[in-house]
């Protein structure tokens, strides 16, 4: 490669790939970049320009960041991946007294030793906001040119390992052999299927072959693998939490399979069999311990929706209608998901009103036709689901990293509170922001600007914004004690003044009428 540092050539790279919306053009380049590392170099490459680092979630904080980047930056780039790595290593493994100021210590000698263009590629890994359009896709696409692999090959290799750097690391070193590899395995879980958003759902059940409605739950996506007595149970981003969840290990022993892969959703139902709130859900696996205790305090059910594999079959190419058929027999019944085989508009929407009634999020319309599609979000599987939308306003905004560099992008959303006066923070969003949008909000915002507070400008609570999300949940983290779940931008108001945007009270009836809060 050039006399540029691994490090710098990854900067210039993700900068480059965050000024095109070109696909091609991402692809190219990145392979390009991938082509001139070392062997043991790509990997780190792969974590760092998808937005991760090696060692996982490092709980490095906008206020230890400021600080690092308080100081000048380098002049000129020496740092290499494996400096960077040995940095995050280091950092990942401070434990105990002292552990603060020794994270805080190599921070700052790493960012010290960081190029301004270096800095914001490390910025973006460390909180996880690298948002350049590096996406697993694009990466997928890359990994497959600079190796001269089959995409296909690729794609498919990732979605069985779960991770990019691992099949670009065995792509660079094995070639195809060591990519093909990579087939459903016992304990290591896949990538699991998604589904796209649909808005109707006559349109819906008109655009799949063979459609299947199910509920759609709004629990904790688990993979549960078994091998005769050995039962693990994996999240939804492939980490263990066997622990945390022993009630379905137990239904997994006492499965009459001797090997199976499961995916389902983990859900805590009330005694009336409504769920709680997915916020409730998440607490069990936050709790590694087989305690009656815990048990008793939230319980935890398990509804399944599919079969990957079963005593020793690879269901994953089959048909869904063959994969249910399997699941059906192998399960109790009362441990599946809620579905209709239907094509009547009427049948589907009286399904989709029971799934709201029962207090779940809405419906999945699946074809019966389609095989299993790791990691894949296509149109197999849609989503309909309850949307709410409010009118709030803005109190502040955060300076954006990576694509969003120069831009004001994530959004501090209040409600007004007539009783006491001034607003209410509901949580934060960067979702469905437009370049536009964003160069737009940037404009006007930066006008209104009261105080700055390190990445965060305060702004004058003038503009009122429409905001869609799922949910409302409970959050100790602001002062309502409320947070919005899964909030994206729908557009501005500019025809709305903030005395016509939405109350707090308006935000606890949402709360009450889905269950989150009691009446009062």
């Amino acid at each position: 490669m050039s006399t540029s540092s691994p490090l710098d050539a990854l900067a210039q790279t993700s900068v480059a790939v965050a000024a095109t919306r070109a696909r091609l053009e991402k692809v190219t380049r990145l392979a390009t970049l991938l082509r001139g590392l070392l062997d043991h170099e790509v990997p780190l490459a792969v974590h760092y320009l998808t937005g991760a680092a090696r060692q996982g979630k490092l709980g490095v904080g906008y206020a230890l960041v400021s600080r690092a980047l308080a100081q000048p930056p380098a002049s000129a780039p020496s740092l290499t991946l494996a400096d960077v790595d040995r940095a995050l290593t280091a950092i990942a493994d401070a434990r105990g007294p002292g552990s603060g100021k020794l994270r805080e210590a190599t921070l700052g000698s790493l960012f010290a030793r960081a190029t301004a263009a270096e800095r914001d590629l490390l910025v973006g890994v460390l909180t996880g906001e690298l948002r350049q359009g590096a996406l697993d896709g694009v990466m997928v696409a890359a990994i497959a040119r600079a190796e001269q692999l089959d995409e296909a090959l690729v794609r498919r290799g990732f979605m069985m390992s779960g991770d990019l750097a691992t099949i670009a690391h065995a792509a660079r070193t094995g070639g195809a052999a060591a990519v093909a590899a990579f087939g459903l395995a016992l304990f290591r879980p896949v990538l699991p299927m998604l589904a796209s958003p649909a808005d109707d759902l006559a349109v819906a059940l008109a655009s799949l072959a063979d459609p299947l409605l199910e509920h759609k739950l709004d629990g904790a996506r688990v993979q549960l693998h078994k091998d005769g007595d050995l039962v693990k149970v994996f999240s939804r981003g492939g980490g263990d939490v066997t622990a945390a969840v022993p009630e379905l290990v137990e239904l997994g022993l006492a499965l009459p399979a001797r090997t199976a892969v499961l995916d389902g959703e983990a859900i805590a139902l009330r005694a009336d069999g409504r769920p709680h709130p997915f916020q409730l859900t998440m607490r069990r696996f936050g709790r590694a311990a087989d305690d009656a205790a815990v048990r008793a305090e939230l319980p935890l059910c398990a509804r399944w929706f599919d079969v990957l594999y079963l005593d020793g079959d690879d269901l994953l190419d089959r048909p869904g209608r063959e994969r249910r058929a399997a699941l059906t027999a192998s399960v109790p019944a009362d441990t599946l998901v809620p579905s209709l085989a239907t094509r009547d508009p009427q049948e589907a929407a009286a399904f989709l009103a029971a799934a709201f009634a029962a207090g779940h999020e809405g419906v999945m319309a699946k074809d019966q036709a389609a095989p299993y599609a790791a990691g894949n979000r296509g149109s197999s599987w849609l989503k309909l689901k309850k949307v709410h939308t409010l009118d709030l306003v803005v109190i502040a905004v955060e300076h954006g990293s990576g694509r969003r560099k120069g831009w004001l992008s994530n959004l501090h959303l209040a409600a007004r509170d007539p009783a006491a006066g001034g607003f209410v923070m509901l949580g934060k969003t960067f979702k469905g922001m437009t370049d536009d949008l964003l160069a737009w909000q940037t404009r006007e915002l930066g006008a209104r600007a009261t105080a700055h507070e390190g990445h965060v400008v305060h702004v004058r609570p003038e503009l009122v914004v429409e905001i869609a999300f799922s949910d409302v949940q409970v959050s100790p983290q602001y002062p309502g004690g409320l947070a919005l779940r899964l909030a994206r931008v729908v557009r501005y108001r500019p025809d709305k003044s903030v005395v016509e945007a939405a109350t707090i009270d308006d935000v606890r009836a949402i709360a009450v009428a889905d269950g989150v809060l009691p009446p009062r």
